[in-house]
């Protein structure tokens, strides 16, 4: 003999249902990243444990609005291989700088003494950091060195330059 009629048995189903919609929910909570300035142009550059830039060259108009976003695709921490990006301004010694920058470690190797040599600049990031800057590129057509900061990163060829034409 069935102790359970139809109706029991939905109600009984239904209610495992409800129940089990009642458990914990995994959610997404990470942030999304704040929009580039609107109209800028936006360069993604990438810096992993190679000590390499992905993209050598960027070009822009004068006056260009423009948006970097670097990633640090490594694995190593911050203190081991941080990266950032850093564009000096025209005609700037960037041995020099470089050099200056390995003093530098309480201002994340961005050396006081050279800040006005400084157009732009991301923050230090560690493995899988993000961040990014908005600048106006230069007037001034020419060529613009960008690097990382961090030290030895530029002797080991992490720079590149911003062609403005």
């Amino acid at each position: 003999m069935n102790r359970f009629t139809p109706s029991f048995t939905a109600l009984l189903v239904g209610a495992c249902f409800f129940l089990a919609g009642c458990g914990p929910q995994k959610t997404e909570t990470a942030t999304p990243p704040a929009p580039a300035a609107a109209g800028a142009k936006v360069i993604e550059i990438t810096a992993g444990d190679n000590m390499k830039f992905n993209l050598a060259e960027i070009t822009a108009a004068p006056g260009e609005e423009i948006t970097v976003a670097l990633t640090n695709i490594g694995t190593q921490p911050k203190v081991a291989m941080g990266h950032n990006w850093v564009l000096l301004k025209k005609d700037v010694d960037a041995g020099a700088f470089a050099t200056a920058a390995m003093q530098a470690q309480s201002t994340e190797y961005l050396p006081a003494s050279q800040q006005d040599n400084v157009l732009a600049h991301t923050r230090l990031l560690g493995a899988k950091e993000k961040d990014k800057v908005t600048f106006k590129a230069p007037a001034e057509p020419g060529e613009y060195v960008y690097l990382c900061t961090f030290p030895a990163h530029y002797q080991m060829g992490m720079k590149g330059v911003l062609i403005v034409r």
